[in-house]
């Protein structure tokens, strides 16, 4: 065999190892992060209900109210949550039975529900975030603050990466209907 087939050959031998290696660093990856969150969210969701008697979803409602000044639409709120309208609806209707939220029908489209927190949901929400925040930096404690930097800045391009390859998909799959 003439060395330069045994180069080539080597070379796309070696292509063919360096994608599997890939491929499966890229879901050990996945595997790492679901772990992580996992246990993030068993611990987050054990203090949520010890200490104020709610869940994470019920908190995550009020968080991201919070951060839009206290109202949003269902669909606002849907999105930013990632789930459903449905999900947003069974949760929200408990909510509001518990007085942390109410509903209001938007001013300029009929169509659209507000969610406003209550005084009780500020209430909540005031003392839990940062009950909620001290628990995440203690969790995370044994990281440097450049890791954190480092990783948070990773797992922003992960993300976009993502989010790339989802509007790929979907181009595809309304292309293909």
């Amino acid at each position: 065999m003439p060395v330069h087939s045994s180069l080539a050959a080597n070379s796309a031998k070696h292509k063919e190892d360096t994608k599997k290696s890939v491929d499966k660093m890229a879901l050990r990856v996945w595997i790492r992060m679901f772990a992580c969150t996992q246990l993030v969210e068993k611990r987050v969701r054990k203090l949520l209900r010890k200490k104020y008697n709610t869940t994470l979803p019920r908190f995550d409602v009020l968080a991201q109210l919070d951060s839009s000044n206290g109202t949003l639409s269902m669909g606002d709120l849907s999105q930013r949550l990632m789930v459903t309208t449905g999900n947003v609806t069974g949760l929200i209707d408990l909510m509001e039975q518990e007085g942390l939220v109410e509903r209001h029908p938007h001013p300029t489209d009929r169509r659209s529900t507000l969610v406003q927190m209550t005084a009780l949901g500020e209430q909540l929400c005031s003392t839990a975030m940062p009950a909620h925040q001290e628990w995440i930096q203690e969790m995370l404690k044994g990281m440097a603050e450049d890791e954190l930097s480092q990783l948070h800045q990773l797992l922003g391009k992960t993300k976009a990466a993502i989010a790339a390859r989802e509007d790929q998909w979907e181009q595809k799959r309304t292309r293909a209907e």
